[in-house]
């Protein structure tokens, strides 16, 4: 009876208030993003590629490159398809699917912002960081929809707590599971690199600081996360291998030759920005710097004011509580704080040498970081006070709850929830469930007139009900123009549409034709073109 016991103890462990807590705030952060993730969901030109090719990969027909890149005109690697593919089979092919992964990934990452804002500073700090991570409108929007930079949050912070158990344990393996994840990050977007030299220069911070045949170490450490890199990258690094390397090399031209990185004269003002939208868009969900000015209003002035003061405390406490460590020679310490200093003054200061626009997604792999940051600031504050500020030292609890409060609503505002659903993927299944009732079951050509999407998301549906259009060949590669059929359907998304003699290819390949038929449906209008013929 007592090893039976041992096994199967008759009192059930009591669950802690903090696992409760933790447990509740990953039941909010699971609602937010997956209540009614079909109706909310973005489902557009890039969804509707992605769908298409895991449809072909769940058909057999497998790829080594991923989704092009949204600048310099290269590609990513193909694991986000390979992350699609089981989530699109489980769901019968309804694109929801893959928007469902990623909610789970999103789901998870709030745990790891627990998880480490927990280990690196304290429970209470674990609790705020999650719970404000769970709720931000943001990242809420990015854990909605299927798109490859939205896991970049979870592999970003999960690649830097692998480091940091590396560091610490002197691990081998996990040296190795660094880079292998890095590698897997890398394929989703190429602010990888931003986040690889972190990485290096967190190995070699910390090796330096140990003191004894630390240069010995670091090579190793690097070789370690190389061989993890190549592998957590190797079907990409597999295709360029075949094909001559023609995405690296795009990419150095990009980097070295296109002038959209390098020296920028507005280097200070970029950082500025950088810093204040990591905190302003992610903490206290401010509205694009550029659609608000710091005049018209008081509160817009208190708003931004508010964040600032969020943000630089936050810094200072960083700070401070890396100098605490190396003054108090807590190896541990330092070990944690040094990777987060790191992780914002390197993440911020790369942005730098960016001339393009830099959109909210670019800041996916230090999406976390804000998040953690207020925690610690939150849950140290009285101690700062007592410290600094001894006389109003008792309103330091009542500040920090009025704080979060404050966050809280101005978070709460932002719920997707509260404004219509927006049935992308319904409208687009809709059209072309339509459009496909006017074919008469015959061959058809196929067309989108936009204004910037693309006709991947119609094309997805009609592979669905195994009625692809035809599609248009040159003359060089058709010369007796048997890809042109007898009629041509067309969708219209521009209000100023004019299909006749449009200049788009998937039109003027169909040659002269006349119009049978328009109809609205939904937020477009569709034309059926047949050739024209001499009365």
């Amino acid at each position: 009876m007592e090893k039976m016991a041992h096994f199967f103890p008759l009192k059930t462990p009591r669950i802690g208030w903090v696992n409760l807590g933790v447990l509740g705030i990953l039941l909010v952060a699971a609602f937010l993003r997956l209540y009614k993730i079909s109706d909310y969901m973005t489902f557009l030109g890039d969804e509707g590629r992605d769908a298409l090719v895991v449809y072909g990969i769940l058909h057999g027909k497998f790829t080594l490159l991923g989704p092009t890149a949204s600048v310099g005109g290269f590609f990513l690697g193909p694991i986000y398809y390979y992350f699609m593919a089981p989530f699109l089979w489980l769901f019968n092919y309804d694109p929801a699917g893959a928007a469902v992964m990623v909610a789970l990934f999103g789901v998870t990452t709030v745990y790891l912002v627990y998880k480490i804002g927990d280990e690196f500073f304290n429970t209470t700090t674990g609790l705020i960081a999650a719970f404000l991570y769970a709720i931000s409108p943001l990242v809420i929007a990015y854990s909605r929809s299927s798109w490859n930079p939205n896991l970049m949050p979870f592999f970003s912070l999960l690649t830097l707590y692998v480091l940091y158990k590396a560091v610490v344990k002197k691990s081998a393996f996990l040296f190795v599971l660094c880079g292998f994840l890095l590698g897997i990050a890398m394929q989703l977007h190429y602010l990888t690199i931003f986040l690889g030299v972190v990485v290096a220069a967190y190995v070699l911070f910390v090796q330096t600081m140990r003191g004894s045949n630390h240069n010995g170490n670091v090579f190793k450490d690097y070789i370690l996360i190389a061989g993890g890199f190549i592998l957590g990258w190797s079907p990409f690094f597999a295709f360029e291998i075949r094909h001559g390397f023609p995405n690296m090399q795009s990419i150095i031209r990009f980097i070295l030759s296109s002038g959209d990185t390098g020296t920028n004269p507005q280097f200070l003002g970029t950082l500025q920005n950088v810093f204040f939208r990591l905190f302003g868009r992610l903490i206290t969900t401010f509205p694009p710097p550029e659609q608000v000015s710091l005049h018209d209003k008081l509160e817009i002035a208190l708003w931004y004011w508010g964040t600032l003061i969020i943000a630089y405390l936050g810094l200072l406490i960083l700070v401070l509580k890396f100098f605490n460590a190396v003054k108090r020679k807590n190896v541990l310490e330092f070990q944690k704080m040094s990777l987060m200093l790191l992780w914002i003054s390197i993440g911020i200061f790369l942005f730098g040498f960016y001339k393009k626009p830099i959109y909210d997604y670019y800041f996916g792999f230090m999406f976390p970081l804000p998040f953690i940051l207020t925690g610690m600031t939150l849950s140290d504050f009285p101690k700062v006070l007592h410290k600094f500020l001894p006389r109003i030292e008792p309103m330091g609890k009542t500040l920090v709850i009025i704080a979060l409060l404050i966050l809280v609503w101005l978070n709460a505002q932002g719920i997707p929830f509260r404004f219509s659903p927006n049935r992308q993927k319904d409208q687009v299944k809709q059209i072309s469930e339509f459009v496909l009732s006017k074919t008469e079951n015959k061959p058809f050509n196929f067309a989108l007139i936009t204004l910037g999407n693309s006709d991947h998301g119609y094309r997805y549906f009609f592979k669905l009900a195994g009625k692809d259009p035809v599609i248009i060949e040159t003359f060089k590669n058709d010369p007796k123009r048997q890809t042109v059929a007898d009629q041509l359907l067309i969708v219209c998304e521009d209000p100023e549409c004019k299909p006749l003699g449009h200049s788009l290819w998937e039109v003027a390949g169909f040659g002269r034709a006349e119009i049978t038929g328009e109809w609205q449906v939904s937020v477009v209008r569709v034309y059926k073109l047949v050739h024209y013929q001499e009365k």
